[in-house]
């Protein structure tokens, strides 16, 4: 129906747009179209005015042409006045229809109307809310900045309030006393740790109530009263357990035994609490860091005047270490210390690492109680602690680091200081072990006196054997040398310590000590005019000095592998030597046929037969003398039987294989018709006879 109502108008003007005339001739008159319900209202248009200007009837035209209906109309050659004619007749049929249509929804419509009218009252009631509402809205707006105004107010007092409050708060928490702290001061054990945590609770209550009543607030007379009362109770506790502890120590001491240090503390906590009974914490700190110093400063003062008296030392040699290294076993390092007086008495001697032993052990016992005492009793840790503690025993500590040095500048026991360095490191791991951290630096700083001492002494004893002149020794002879004995006695006992808790500092300077010793001996050595005289002496101190160090050194340490590597060299050199004189032809022949063969010469062996017959005979007629003698040479030589015998053992056996090779020498063809061989001893036959000749010690 739109569409069609659409078209209509469309027509409608189509057939407006064609003009009057054609309209005229087809219709009549165009008021009086059958098919037209309107006349065409053309207003005051004058045609035959000589204003109207006819340009701009063709400019509608053409515009009117442009349109898209327009267009298909005259593309398609609809006939518009018929086409107008239909679109009017569908127009009024729809008409009619909807006429129709609005008679039957005549009761619908009523019944819209009805409710569009009762919606209308509605409205009405709801704009009258909604009045009503805004205006309510209005006074609510002026109570809300009323009670904005109220709670900045209240804001502010509630501020006030709460500083008040915390000020307040303060004050009663600093005055208050809880009932924790009433129970543990009446009922807890004077060793229960928080016995001691209320205790300090107490101290720091008794200070704040001082600290107002200064100020002058008046609820301090309140718990006044009560603190005093706990307080009383709390040092009469400390007082009775104290007691208990004193009675409990109550041992006759002699006048120079390092105190007992919990006797010291208890005494002095009782002592000092009796004219002190509101003494406070710091001031209870401050006298005992007081006492306790000078009480372990006078002590220990005693106590080293005493052992390190010169009728305790002993005068041992300082280049042997005997029983001296049992200072660093386990069961020495921790025995009880040494008291003075007792030991006078017995008229038994120390050497001065044992005295150190003793001093130090003494001073880590109680530096580790005290430490430990210190972090229990004031609750201190850390850097607090080692402050605490250095108050407590640095005049001690520095007094016993100045007599040491004193000690060091005149010894030259490298024996002692060495085992004095292996002293404290085993003290160090003690302390670290008790989890006593205060003592590192002074072990750090006895250490840095003990170090430089011992490498001192170490290289005055180098360049001591370097300058050494052997013509200046007076008579030599192929013994072993006194000083090669000392140096020997002297590398194992370092060796032997150091071997604990290896050191390469002293194993270099070690090191040096043995080149400028092989050096001395080889310049003595070159004293000797023989070369024979020259290898006793040599194979004498090597031999010497190897078995020292074997008695205290490990098999595979640097000292004994090298010594035994100049015994083997210098014994080979001797045996060689030893044989040269009875059997040096024989020598001689065997190298000089071997290279031959060996080039293969041999035909050059025919002339040496006669050599060879004399060889056989002169071995066979004199060899058992020359073993003998041999033999006997090697007794008045060496100082050291079992090393004789090794050595004989060694030009025996060198003797035989020599034979052996003389042998095979012979079986070659150009000797073999010889008859001197028939004189030949059998090899077997030898090795049984030289066995005859074999000492036995």
């Amino acid at each position: 129906m739109a569409a069609a109502a659409t078209m209509a108008a469309a027509a409608r003007e189509l057939v407006l747009r064609a003009g009057t005339s054609d309209m005229e001739e087809e219709e009549g008159p165009l008021a009086g179209g059958p098919g037209l319900q309107e006349p065409l209202q053309l207003g005051e248009l004058d045609i035959t005015s000589d204003e109207f200007i006819l340009d701009e009837v063709d400019v509608h035209i053409q515009a009117n042409l442009e349109d898209e209906l327009v267009k298909e109309a005259l593309k398609t050659g609809v006939d518009l006045r018929h086409y107008s004619k239909q679109v009017e007749l569908e127009l009024q049929q729809i008409e009619q229809k909807s006429i129709r249509d609005y008679i039957q929804e005549s009761e619908n419509i009523a019944s819209l109307h009805n409710q569009i009218t009762a919606c209308d009252a509605v409205l009405e009631r709801m704009e009258q809310m909604l009045g009503a509402f805004q205006s309510d809205l209005s006074s609510i707006s002026s109570e809300i900045r009323t009670l904005q105004e109220q709670s900045g107010a209240m804001n502010i007092r509630l501020r006030n309030r709460q500083a008040v409050r915390g000020k307040l708060g303060e004050l009663v928490d600093g005055l208050v006393v809880p009932s924790a702290l009433v129970t543990a001061i009446l009922e807890a054990p004077v060793t229960e740790p928080r016995f001691l945590e209320q205790l300090q609770e107490l101290d720091a209550k008794a200070a704040a109530v001082r600290e107002q009543e200064a100020r002058g607030t008046a609820a301090c007379a309140d718990v006044r009263g009560v603190l005093d009362r706990l307080r009383v109770k709390a040092v009469t506790k400390i007082r009775e357990f104290i007691l208990q502890k004193i009675y409990s120590f109550r041992k006759p001491m002699t006048n120079y035994q390092i105190p007992q240090t919990a006797l010291l503390k208890y005494r002095f906590f009782y002592q000092f609490l009796l004219g002190n009974e509101r003494a406070t914490a710091k001031e209870i700190r401050d006298e005992y860091v007081e006492t306790l110093s000078k009480i372990y400063l006078s002590y220990y003062r005693s106590y080293l005047g005493r052992l390190m008296k010169p009728s305790l030392r002993s005068r041992n040699t300082i280049f042997t270490l005997g029983t001296r290294g049992s200072v660093i076993s386990p069961t020495e390092l921790e025995a009880p210390i040494l008291v003075p007086h007792t030991a006078q008495r017995g008229e038994q001697r120390y050497p001065f690492e044992a005295l150190f032993r003793s001093q130090h052990y003494a001073l880590l016992d109680n530096s580790c109680r005290e430490y430990l005492f210190i972090c229990e009793f004031f609750v201190v840790s850390g850097p607090a602690a080692h402050d605490l503690f250095h108050a407590v025993m640095g005049r001690t500590l520095s007094m016993t680091l100045k007599h040491l040095d004193s000690y060091l500048a005149d010894c030259y026991d490298a024996i002692a200081v060495f085992l004095c360095i292996h002293i404290v490191l085993r003290f160090r791991n003690i302390a670290a072990k008790r989890d006593v951290p205060a003592l590192d630096r002074y072990w750090e700083q006895v250490l840095a006196l003990l170090w430089p001492r011992f490498e001192l002494i170490l290289e005055m004893n180098v360049q001591s054997v370097r300058s050494t002149d052997p013509q200046r020794l007076g008579g030599l002879d192929t013994r072993p040398h006194y000083i090669t004995r000392r140096y020997a006695e002297f590398s194992s006992a370092l060796v032997s310590i150091n071997q604990t808790i290896p050191n390469e500092r002293t194993m270099q300077l070690l090191g040096q000590l043995q080149v400028e010793v092989e050096n001395f001996v080889l310049r003595v050595a070159a004293e000797f005019s023989s070369r024979k005289e020259q290898l006793v002496f040599l194979i004498n101190n090597y031999d010497m000095m190897l078995g020292v160090l074997m008695e205290r050194a490990a098999d595979d340490s640097k000292e004994v592998e090298s010594f035994q590597q100049l015994l083997n060299a210098r014994t080979q050199e001797f045996i060689e030597e030893l044989l040269s004189p009875p059997f040096g032809g024989l020598v001689a022949f065997v190298k000089e046929a071997e290279a031959l063969i060996e080039r293969g010469q041999a035909e050059r062996l025919r002339g040496e037969e006669a050599r060879v017959t004399q060889l056989i005979r002169g071995f066979g007629s004199s060899w058992k003398s020359s073993v003998e003698s041999l033999s006997q040479d090697v007794m008045r030589s060496f100082t050291n039987f079992r090393n004789g015998t090794s050595i004989i053992q060694g030009a025996l056996t060198q003797l035989i294989q020599l034979y052996h090779r003389f042998h095979r020498v012979l079986s070659q063809p150009q000797l073999r018709a010889l008859p001197a061989r028939a004189e030949l001893i059998n090899i077997h036959h030898l090795m049984v006879e030289l066995k005859k000749h074999k000492p036995n010690f």
